[in-house]
């Protein structure tokens, strides 16, 4: 389906609006896994947006709440074709991606944690490598000729190579859950060396922002600031993360669908500066106008000491154009934080 867009051309000192139909632009069915997430939910409603046909595929699991995945597809339940399905039953999965006539699947459905994968490790094995093997089988089995996967910056390790580009050598992952998305690259490869399936993995650098998961650091801190619960530090403050604001992480998904070029890459997804426990800290008492309570706790096994995106490779490819410093993205979640109250 193509849409109308309005342009304006420049000759010497005019601009002329023209009417035109865009190729460029046309829109598509796309299954996003996850799509009840944080950041799947942002995807639906960016999709839905730009005027494409959206399915989700979602089991509801209890990592966390049901109710705010329920919550996150609130507002566009009737615009989009919802499966409640486990990544793990394949019989079922590739029922609803050859029924669907789907142009592109967005993966992001994984079990996610670092420190939760070295306590259930099979479950992540199942969920993250045996799942992406079976929507990469049904997108095989029904056409579907796009595949994006989310991978993570968890699979750099603890290289001493900053900023991490993609085409490092991978020698080490400190978790189970890294080496689930690193080994899901590697089956991405396969499908897309075999079988002729564009697939683009994003490797995303600690994404925040409206929505983000209870559990992760930065709405954590928020909450327990605000309400005067003491927050666990693991070590003295100075490891490092390169945070990601969710519309920054959002166009970059964008331009891995429209991406056009090898028919596999790998891309990193990040803001490319990074900030410590001890700063992220900090900003997160002022946005909040309170200070923090901290219990010192030692480092934790599988944690990476610093995360740096090199996005050189994204900007040129995709056209990624990240905006949201962290000293701007902390007081917009925690004015989402504050309105849902």
């Amino acid at each position: 389906m193509l849409r109308n867009l309005h342009i304006k051309i420049h000759s010497r000192s005019r601009l002329y609006p023209i009417k035109i139909l865009a190729e460029d632009i046309l829109t598509m069915k796309i299954l996003v896994t996850g799509g009840a997430g944080f950041i799947g939910s942002h995807l639906v409603e960016h999709a839905l947006r730009r005027g494409d046909t959206v399915g989700v595929l979602d089991d509801f699991n209890d990592y966390y709440s049901p109710s705010i995945k329920e919550s996150n597809l609130a507002a566009v339940t009737g615009r989009i074709t919802l499966h409640r399905v486990d990544l793990g039953e394949q019989t079922a999965v590739k029922k609803l991606v050859k029924e669907g006539g789907y142009d592109t699947i967005v993966h992001l459905a994984a079990r996610a944690g670092v420190r939760p994968s070295m306590q259930q490790p099979e479950l992540y094995l199942d969920t993250n490598i045996k799942g992406t093997f079976n929507m990469l089988e049904a997108a095989r089995e029904a056409g579907v000729k796009r595949f994006v996967f989310a991978s993570s910056s968890s699979v750099y390790g603890a290289s001493p190579v900053v900023p991490f580009s993609e085409d490092q050598p991978l020698s080490q992952t400190l978790s189970p859950y890294a080496a689930t998305k690193l080994a899901g690259e590697t089956i991405c490869s396969n499908y897309a060396y075999l079988y002729g399936i564009r697939v683009v993995c994003l490797r995303f650098f600690t994404v925040y922002g409206p929505r983000q998961r209870p559990d992760l650091a930065i709405h954590q801190f928020t909450r327990k600031i605000d309400q005067g619960i003491a927050i666990d530090q693991f070590g003295d403050g100075s490891t490092q993360r390169d945070y990601t604001y969710i519309d920054d992480i959002i166009q970059g998904i964008q331009g891995a669908i429209d991406y056009q070029g090898e028919l596999f890459d790998i891309f990193n997804l990040g803001e490319s500066e990074t900030t410590t426990l001890a700063e992220l800290i900090a900003r997160i008492e002022e946005s909040v106008g309170k200070k923090a309570h901290i219990h010192h706790l030692p480092e934790q096994l599988g944690d990476m000491p610093r995360t740096f995106a090199n996005i050189d490779k994204a900007r040129r490819l995709l056209g990624y154009r990240p905006t949201t410093s962290i000293s701007e993205g902390i007081p917009k979640f925690v004015a989402w934080y504050r309105s849902l109250s």
